[in-house]
Formats: structure tokens, C-alpha cells, sequence
């Protein structure tokens, strides 16, 4: 069975950082783009950042552009997010995701995403 781990989420003051880490299990998501999205409280899950299965296509939502860092390492299939800079309005579950689709397409729709994680909180205060 394919699942998606998340972990790293937690409190976090504003201006402060966090990692979020995604392991796959099951199966390498070999050619699969990975992802973040997240979603806030009260609010529709948003996407967050993309990265393709060659590292070479990376898309990020514009509010996190120059803070949130998305990595890769296919050979130990995790798919990391690098959070600086943390604002009170990051606060929410974020969740990995994988699709056989491109990084960009992930960035644009997410009603195909293939696999979806469970999610880990993330609560920045201020």
C-alpha cells in the first residue's frame, strides 16, 4: 500500500523556521512530480510549492517565494519544505502530494493528484 508521511510540523513564533519532511513507502514515485499543499482554517486547500522528478522544475505559490525552499532526494524518496521567515498567515495542516502530471500542472490543479498525504500542522504564532 503507497502512503505519504509527513512530519516537522509544530509551533513556530513568527520569523522562525520549520522543515517538513514527506516519505513515500510502498513505492518510489519514480517520474511522479511531488508537492505541498496546505490548508488554512476555514479555508480551501491552496498549493504551495512543486518540484519535478528531475529537480529541474520548481514552482512555488507567490506568497512563499524567497521564504519556502522544496527539495528532493529520489534516492531516499522523501521531498522536503524549507520554511523561513514563518508569518502567523502560514499557519495551517500542510499536506505532500504526488502526481504523474508535470510540477507545473501541479501547480495549477490539484483534482489530479495521485496520492495524497495525511497531513502535519503547522502553527505559527505571532
Amino acid at each position: 500500500q503507497v502512503q505519504l508521511v509527513e512530519s516537522g510540523g509544530g509551533l513556530v513564533q513568527a520569523g522562525g523556521s520549520l522543515r517538513l519532511s514527506c516519505a513515500s513507502s510502498g513505492r518510489p514515485f519514480t517520474y511522479y512530480a511531488m508537492g505541498w499543499f496546505r490548508q488554512a482554517p476555514g479555508k480551501e486547500r491552496e498549493f504551495v510549492a512543486a518540484i519535478s522528478w528531475t529537480n529541474t522544475s520548481i514552482y512555488y505559490t507567490d506568497s512563499v517565494k524567497g521564504r519556502f525552499t522544496i527539495s528532493r532526494d529520489n534516492a531516499k524518496n522523501t521531498v522536503l519544505l524549507q520554511m523561513n521567515s514563518l508569518k502567523p498567515e502560514d499557519t495551517a495542516v500542510y499536506y505532500c502530494a504526488a502526481s504523474r502530471n508535470t510540477a507545473q500542472t501541479m501547480s495549477k490543479r490539484s483534482d489530479d493528484i495521485d496520492y495524497w498525504g495525511k497531513g502535519t500542522l503547522v502553527t505559527v504564532s505571532s
